[in-house]
């Protein structure tokens, strides 16, 4: 499944995901929402994501998006 908000290069983080514009890793975003940190907090700090940005890192992760 494609993420509009989401993308590999590997030519970006090592090819890590990211979200799409920014060195942002997914995984990053994961783990802070994981912590304990609000959406809101996440937006906060730049560089400045958006709602949908966090969304689409939730549903990279979601084992529903993997390709069958």
């Amino acid at each position: 499944m494609r993420h509009e908000r989401t993308e590999i290069n590997p030519e970006i983080m090592d090819g890590k995901p990211v979200i799409r514009g920014t060195r942002v890793p997914v995984e990053l975003v994961l783990r802070e929402l994981g912590a304990g940190m609000t959406i809101e907090a996440i937006m906060s700090e730049p560089p400045r994501l958006t709602v949908d940005d966090i969304r689409a890192a939730q549903a990279f992760a979601s084992p529903n998006s993997l390709p069958v």
